[in-house]
């Protein structure tokens, strides 16, 4: 799927109009809203059909961009409990309860939902891989002896989406678990 490419600057009217799209697209996911249009979208957010037209192919593809725009908010400094085990165990449970929020989950399944094809780029990975990257070094610089950066993705991270997405429990015991369960795999 094509993504529209921001064009406008930083800031000023752009930003207010995406914001309120954005907005807009999030109160409806929160609602339930099966039947999701420009129109509908536009209406709520304030702004003309057309520049939503303009912007995106398609809802779809407003929908994903806006699952990533809200999945790519929590940030904030990662755990740093001075050992690899806390600062994993933390992150876990951390990314567990973002995630499984209501709306969180109404995002990921949107998200999803709005990929047609092959994903090659994800921003909610990126993210995730920079934070465990993060962890990794700081217990490399300890002296630790840490997994690589995709075990953490694939044992940690991987888990706790697939069972949010698809609808199975998760809660932070399930969190330290897989923890736990990839500091095992260090190198």
């Amino acid at each position: 799927m094509a993504h529209a490419q921001a064009t406008t600057r930083p800031g000023g009217r752009s930003s207010r109009v995406l914001a309120a799209i954005h907005t807009a697209v999030g109160e409806l996911v929160a609602e339930g809203s099966d039947k999701m249009t420009f129109p509908l979208i536009a209406a709520r957010a304030g702004v003309n059909p057309t520049t939503l037209y303009r912007r995106w192919a398609d809802v779809d593809e407003l929908l994903e961009e806006t699952a990533v725009a809200a999945l790519t908010q929590q940030g904030g400094a990662v755990p740093d409990t001075g050992t690899l085990e806390g600062d994993l165990s933390e992150w876990a449970t951390l990314i567990a309860r973002d995630i499984t929020r209501p709306v969180r989950v109404r995002y990921l399944r949107a998200m999803v939902g709005a990929r047609a094809d092959l994903v090659t780029h994800c921003p909610v990975t990126e993210r995730r891989t920079e934070q465990a990257a993060e962890m990794l070094r700081r217990a490399e610089a300890r002296g630790e002896e840490v997994p690589t950066v995709a075990q953490v993705l694939d044992h940690v991270v991987a888990p706790l989406y697939y069972r949010v997405t698809f609808a199975l429990p998760v809660d932070e015991d399930h969190a330290r678990r897989l923890a736990r369960d990839v500091l095992a795999m260090r190198r």
